[in-house]
């Protein structure tokens, strides 16, 4: 009889290690996020390609930009593959989470609502949100957008910071949202809308290929900061990358893309 306990409870004392086992493995939150891009010798970049200078098509169908040449060096000083994925950026966060996309890397501005959801890496460039209008529009301050139609990209910083200030939304006539500012800024042109808040440093960039088709608006939507976005809890990679970006940084790589882009070194 006590040959039978024992053996019992050596049964279940078993059964209990391995369960106890396994849930320290699913649930020890071990961060394997480098070893994860280091052993597939592949870092997927997400990004919308529609978003210059950033990361964009140009003539030829290639995807070139800002943060295409940075990514390229970091991917380069890792030792691994750079990949480059296009995404609906209003579902950016799915794409990462499913692991369709290592990280996002194209502009993406780091916001405390996102960082619920995205692990970000240090900033790396300053941007503000902008209102860009025809160069004949009357349209100046933000209390011009009265009983107007104003443009923004679906998921963007941009519509975010206008819903952020609902006194200001409250009087549009229509917030309009397209997949990306490209389509937007030919709805401005083609007179259906009326303004566009846009990122800075884009709605710049397209402004220098019209010479003298828009113009900027005195007030804007506020300051921001541009962060890369990995999955949350990736501290490890998001450190790699953050040393690796430090280091061109210091030995004056950044700055060197960043005047192919800009023609300054604009790097924080």
């Amino acid at each position: 009889m006590k040959k039978k306990i024992v053996l019992g409870i050596a049964i279940v004392l078993s059964v209990a290690s391995i369960f106890t086992a396994c849930s320290k493995s699913e649930n020890s939150g071990e961060d394997e996020s480098l070893k994860y891009v280091q052993e597939k010798k592949e870092f997927i970049l997400g990004l919308d390609d529609s978003f210059p200078p950033m990361g964009f098509k140009d003539e030829s169908g290639e995807i070139v930009g800002f943060d295409i040449d940075m990514a390229k060096e970091v991917t380069s000083r890792m030792g691994v593959e750079l990949k480059l994925q296009a995404i609906d950026w209003d579902s950016k966060v799915l794409s990462l989470d499913k692991k369709d996309i290592d990280c996002i890397w194209n502009g993406l501005t780091i916001t405390e609502e996102r960082k619920e959801n995205i692990e970000f890496s240090n900033a790396y460039l300053e941007n503000r949100q902008v209102i860009i209008v025809l160069a004949d529009s009357t349209i100046d301050t933000k209390a011009d957008l009265k009983d107007k139609v104003v443009s923004v990209q679906a998921g963007s910083s941009g519509k975010d910071a206008v819903s952020g200030e609902s006194d200001v939304l409250d009087t549009f006539k229509e917030l309009r949202e397209f997949s990306n500012y490209t389509e937007a800024l030919m709805d401005l042109s083609a007179g259906r809308t009326d303004a566009v808040v846009i990122d800075e440093i884009v709605g710049r960039y397209y402004m220098s290929k019209k010479a003298g088709e828009y113009k900027v608006a005195s007030e804007d939507f506020g300051g921001e900061e541009y962060g890369i976005g990995f999955r949350k809890g990736e501290l490890l990679l998001a450190e790699e990358v953050n040393k690796i970006l430090q280091e061109m940084k210091e030995d004056g790589t950044s700055a060197k893309i960043s005047e192919k882009w800009f023609g300054e070194d604009i790097v924080k």
